[in-house]
């Protein structure tokens, strides 16, 4: 059993090492190698909401006005975000993402994505389908 086990292990070191290399490429073709999780996540939060405002995010993040205000001019420099004033209230900023940012945002969707075209083209139909009946019954 054990030694299965230690299979078991190996095997999804192995796709976690070729996803968080998808990442660090994904990352790289942005021109940012040194995102934190965090960015990451505060980029993913304003993705998920579509339309945020700054008081809206602060909310979300449970970070103070300034922090999100600090962290929303990082974001401008690198140029992931951009702001939006509302077009009724002129006063109301939205932070919405740039192409790069919804790149950066979306990143660990894409390098699964790409860890799945890998298995792809070393697995033939029957061995993907039967890989995929496998995953269905981990719960």
């Amino acid at each position: 059993m054990m030694e299965r086990e230690e299979h078991l292990l190996e095997v999804f070191e192995n796709l976690l090492r070729m996803r968080n290399e998808c990442s660090c490429s994904i990352f790289s073709e942005c021109g940012l190698s040194d995102m934190t999780v965090k960015q990451i996540a505060y980029l993913k939060a304003i993705d998920e909401q579509g339309e945020v405002t700054f008081s809206r995010l602060a909310e979300i993040t449970r970070n103070s006005k300034p922090t999100i205000t600090e962290m929303i001019n990082r974001f401008v420099r690198m140029e992931c975000v951009y702001r939006d004033p509302c077009p009724d209230d002129g006063r109301i900023l939205y932070i919405r993402l740039t192409d790069k940012g919804q790149k950066i945002a979306k990143a660990e969707q894409a390098a699964l994505r790409r860890v799945i075209e890998r298995m792809m083209e070393t697995l033939d139909e029957d061995e993907t389908d039967l890989l995929i009946g496998i995953l269905q019954k981990v719960r």
